[in-house]
């Protein structure tokens, strides 16, 4: 999300917001004074992250939308709430003569009338029309990335997980990989890692596969052996070659060990069945075994929490050189990058 600072040497509020490779920062408006500065900074913030929520939690992942009350309509409605900020920024709910005063329960509203009342307070009609043409920019921004597209300030987006994948960000990342089958930074840089993760599962199964005609090992064994070669991340790779191997696709598998990592960093559990497993193995070890040894290897998710997307990326494009590095050793007498565009290629209606 866009973060928003006060330049007390200057007197202006700044936008900043991540590209992937680091941040670019815009001066937005002059601001009467420092400590309007920074509470107009602060309330910027609270509604852009409250914003940017709809676009890493959208309605399509949490159920039918139609369902009144769920969660999926609650994000729906959250979402419908771009439409009344604007309004909220120029007349916003101000305290009554008794000091009562109209709270939402909708984060995005209530942030927007709050930073309304900030507005309202200082009083000036030209800082209201520029904050509420910034408002409008990061709502576009929003809006292009849920599209697909990651031009201009929407490409903060690479840097968030959306448990929804792009079928535009998918191809765009297909031609980048086929193009170079271990992988460019512009993977992190120019498209949405959840999508680009999908791609990366598919050339991942066929650079194991290939990997492991030349070698005589099984595909769910290759990174593993890479390991061997070079300390790679073994179990992520593994766990989503099986899965492909039994016939899941790759948005199928990337979403649900992305969906597993947001509701850890909410406090919640999907996985219930795989904690009970864990805890039944560790209750059951030998005696004489180091207790710590079985609980630091376990997780309660596969992927970091904090980023599971761009994780998840980084480990299915460390599992791909692993492969190449298998490969190279097996002398083969062909080049990795045709084998695995020939091997990808003919599995392309796995990406659809």
């Amino acid at each position: 999300m866009t973060r928003y600072a006060y330049d007390s040497g200057a007197g202006t509020l700044v936008a900043t917001w991540g590209t992937g490779r680091g941040d670019v920062a815009e001066t937005i408006a002059e601001v009467p004074g420092a400590e309007h500065g920074v509470e107009l900074a602060a309330a910027l913030a609270s509604l852009a992250r409250f914003q940017w929520r709809t676009y890493t939690h959208p309605a399509t992942a949490a159920g039918d939308p139609d369902v009144e009350n769920g969660e999926a309509w609650r994000r729906a409605e959250e979402r419908g709430r771009f439409a009344k900020v604007e309004d909220a920024l120029r007349t916003p709910n101000l305290p009554d003569e008794d000091g009562c005063m109209l709270v939402f329960y909708s984060p995005i509203e209530e942030s927007a009338h709050h930073l309304g009342r900030v507005l309202h307070a200082i009083g000036d009609a030209g800082l209201i029309d520029r904050l509420v043409n910034e408002v409008l920019t990061e709502q576009a921004a929003i809006t292009a990335a849920e599209l697909g597209d990651l031009g201009g300030r929407a490409r903060q987006a690479v840097e968030l997980t959306r448990p929804e994948i792009s079928p535009v960000q998918v191809h765009a990342a297909d031609t980048l990989l086929r193009a170079n089958p271990l992988g460019t930074i512009d993977l992190f840089t120019e498209l949405d890692p959840a999508a680009a993760s999908v791609a990366a599962a598919h050339w991942l199964r066929a650079a194991a596969t290939v990997a492991g005609e030349v070698t005589g090992l099984e595909p769910v064994d290759v990174v593993a052996e890479a390991d061997d070669i070079e300390a790679l991340q073994v179990e992520t790779p593994t766990v989503v070659l099986e899965r492909l191997g039994a016939g899941e696709t790759p948005t199928q598998v990337v979403v649900d060990l992305i969906a597993d990592a947001i509701a850890v960093s909410e406090g919640k559990v999907r996985d219930l069945d795989g904690i009970i497993d864990a805890a039944q193995d560790i209750e059951e070890h030998d005696e004489d075994d180091d207790p710590d040894a079985w609980t630091d290897g376990y997780r309660i998710c596969r992927l970091d929490p904090t980023r599971p997307a761009i994780d998840l990326l980084e480990d299915l494009l460390g599992a791909i050189r692993g492969c190449w590095l298998v490969f190279s050793e097996a002398d083969s007498g062909v080049t990795f990058d045709n084998a695995v565009r020939s091997e990808a290629d003919a599995d392309t209606y796995r990406l659809q």
